[in-house]
């Protein structure tokens, strides 16, 4: 049965609160009551936003977020954002029972007294009504080059005893992905100089213990605790078969390997002060990665083997303090925030080679090991206030102080000062149709593994390590358009303009190598289109399309050349659309998806390439919503057969100036892709 209009309405009355409702709904919000997502029997709360016409959920704090800072996800519960920086978005929604979920609002971000948020915004309101849990068992198989895909899933359990909510979480994110094929080796003319037989398999599991705590000492103080540990396993395998035209066969061994624990500790409290209210929020993270990357060649002459080993141990860590003062004057909502945050990288690198007795010994990598650590300090004022009834603005002035220091033989010392902000202005003259406009001063988030020197053993390539790198600045200026079409559904349109300042991408060092390093000017255009269409008045009852396209326009000076051209493995366009059919009066779902993007090739100072895969994967699927309570979904990926390609030219001196020394081309198989998933509650 199709939700009648009355469960999906475009206003909710101020103060309007259901019975067991813990919060008034929002005034001027397009309210989706759980009657409008029964055809779609959710499990969870992500299952229900997901279902949101034109609405697709993005940012989150696990999205490499610098600090906690403004909020910049389009996802709330209760009014409250996530502060975990560990879980995503999804994961946090998906252990929210359907059952406990009392409305969805779609809401003007500028009117909801958190600074940062700017056009529609998905505010979960729901109430904790006793123990329950959710479950899924995620498995499935690939036609070639991997084992089975079986261990993944979560399973969480959510429950309040007097004035504590408790969710408890274990899961494990995992996948299993290979390929195989041909890779040719061309000389400068164009000759073949070798073809080889290229095979890789792989994959990773993520075993994680989640919790998350929230205690309410009243109605205006509440806290929370986030607790997480897990470990990380990855494993990837690639071994070659080379036929020169000239020469003997060649076979080699690549095993790439990384595992390490990692924790969070989080938590906040908020309670009133004055004439508003406090929020003080800490967080704890650390992370160990363990890697090692072995290659070696051995020949069918008898000669002797070739090969390296490279061995890296990083410890990543983030302590953040936080707080945020918000009070209603003049007739706007105020907030007043200051943050500290401290973050650290600690590596130990070694680089081997083979000898002649077979073991690996040591090669100096002086420039591999060290340190790096940044001490940030920001404070910001933000200004929400509705203007008129279809007009709201708000304006955050910001600024942040950072010293950055490196050990090792590299060691340098610096501390920059940089004004950040925003102004955005939403207008909503009718209630299916809203319009924001936002031009912002942001600050990147570096990349500390970039200081420090590394290697890649297969691909022969050196990455030099950079002392002097900062993070990049840009100007923004966004534009997101929101307009319903009744029963036809929804549709969004989205364009970004940046400028950036300093920006990051491949960069020559004096000594002849390279390393990632600021270049100068850049700028980028963005341009997104999405939306859901919805068959119901062609009578195609319970059918919907929801798409997204885009596409992007940059120009970046190449450091080694001086050309203009697209930054190093950005997205240039893409395009994906799922078709889903709920048959009405049935338990059963069918639908079809495709997926396709073009990469920017990468520039580096002796290569240029591209990585990527496709043309276009496509996928069907068929579901049953109730197999003895459960529901099933049985999906056949990459029907079309989309294969993964790689492609470079290497050069025997620093571009321009070099002349090509070979041209690589790979063109491997990836084969149909399996999935089967079972979930549930209880």
């Amino acid at each position: 049965m199709i939700a009648s209009p009355a469960l999906a309405r475009d206003t909710a009355p101020a103060n309007a609160v259901p019975p067991g409702d813990p919060a008034p709904a929002t005034t001027g919000a397009r309210v989706f009551e759980p009657s409008y997502f029964a055809q779609f029997a959710p499990r969870n709360a992500l299952d229900m936003v997901s279902r949101i016409p034109g609405f697709t959920i993005s940012g989150g704090n696990d999205n490499g977020q610098r600090g906690l800072g403004q909020a910049n996800q389009n996802v709330l519960v209760n009014g409250q954002r996530f502060s975990s920086k560990s879980d995503s978005l999804r994961d946090q929604l998906a252990r929210i029972s359907a059952d406990d979920v009392v409305r969805i609002e779609l809401v003007d971000g500028n009117m909801l007294e958190i600074p940062g948020l700017t056009g529609l915004v998905a505010n979960v309101i729901y109430e904790n009504t006793g123990a329950s849990g959710q479950f899924r068992w995620n498995t499935g198989f690939r036609a070639h080059n991997t084992e089975a895909q079986l261990y993944g899933g979560e399973i969480s359990l959510s429950g309040t005893s007097g004035k504590l909510d408790f969710t408890v979480a274990l899961s494990n994110d995992n996948n299993r992905f290979g390929a195989d094929g041909p890779t040719w080796i061309y000389g400068p003319d164009g000759a073949l100089l070798e073809e080889q037989s290229t095979k890789f398999s792989g994959g990773f599991d993520n075993p994680k213990l989640a919790t998350n705590f929230t205690y309410r000492f009243s109605e205006d103080t509440i806290a929370n605790l986030n607790l997480s540990y897990g470990e990380d396993f990855f494993f990837r395998d690639e071994p070659e078969i080379g036929t020169p035209v000239t020469g003997p066969m060649r076979f080699r061994d690549v095993v790439v390997r990384e595992n390490g624990p990692e924790y969070e500790i989080g938590g906040d409290i908020e309670f009133p002060l004055g004439p508003g209210k406090l929020k003080l929020i800490g967080l704890e993270r650390y992370e160990r990665d363990n890697f090692s990357s072995e290659v070696v060649d051995s020949f069918d002459d008898g000669s002797l083997p070739t090969g390296s080993r490279y061995e890296q141990t990083n410890g990543i860590g983030e302590r953040i303090g936080r707080f945020e003062y918000g009070w209603s004057m003049l007739g706007a909502d105020w907030q007043l925030s200051g943050e500290a945050a401290f973050n650290r990288l600690d590596r130990a690198a070694s680089l081997f080679t083979l000898a002649s007795d077979g073991r690996f010994e040591p090669v100096p990598f002086p420039f591999g090991n060290g340190g790096v650590s940044e001490d940030r300090y920001e404070g910001a004022l933000s200004f929400s206030k509705a203007i008129t009834p279809k007009l709201s603005v708000q304006a955050i002035a910001s600024g942040e102080f950072s010293t950055i220091e490196q050990t090792g033989v590299a060691a340098n010392s610096r501390s920059f000062r940089r004004p950040k902000g925003s102004l955005a202005f939403t207008w909503k003259p009718e209630d299916d149709f809203d319009v924001s406009l936002t031009a912002a001063r942001r600050v990147s988030q570096l990349s500390f593994g970039d200081f420090l020197a590394s290697v890649s053993l297969n691909e022969d390539n050196e990455n030099g390590g950079n002392n002097e790198l900062v993070p990049y600045q840009s100007w923004d200026l966004e534009l997101e358009v929101n307009k319903g079409l009744g029963a036809w559904g929804s549709l969004k349109f989205q364009t970004r303009q940046a400028w950036f300042e300093d920006f990051i991408d491949w960069f020559p060092l004096p000594d002849g190598r390279e390393a990632r390093g600021n270049i100068g000017d850049a700028d980028r255009l963005h341009l997104a289109l999405s939306g859901t269409i919805k068959f119901d008045p062609v009578g195609l009852e319970g059918a919907r399309f929801d798409f997204e396209a885009v596409k992007r326009w940059m120009s970046v000076t190449d450091p080694f050349t001086r050309e203009d051209r697209s930054f190093s493995y950005d997205l240039i366009d893409s395009f994906s659309g799922d078709f889903r059919h709920d048959i009405p009066d049935t338990d059963f779902a069918y639908g079809a998806g495709i997926f396709t993007n073009n990469q920017a090739p990468y520039s580096r100072r002796y290569e240029i390439g591209r990585n990527w895969e496709g043309p276009t994967f496509a996928n069907v699927f068929i579901e049953h919503k109730d197999v003895m309570g459960l529901t099933v979904r049985a999906l056949v990926g990459n029907v079309l057969g989309a294969r993964n390609y790689f492609e470079r030219t290497v050069f025997d001196g620093s571009r321009p100036d070099g002349d090509v020394l070979f041209r690589e081309v790979t063109d491997r198989r990836i084969g149909p892709i399996f999935r089967f998933t079972v979930s549930g509650d209880f």
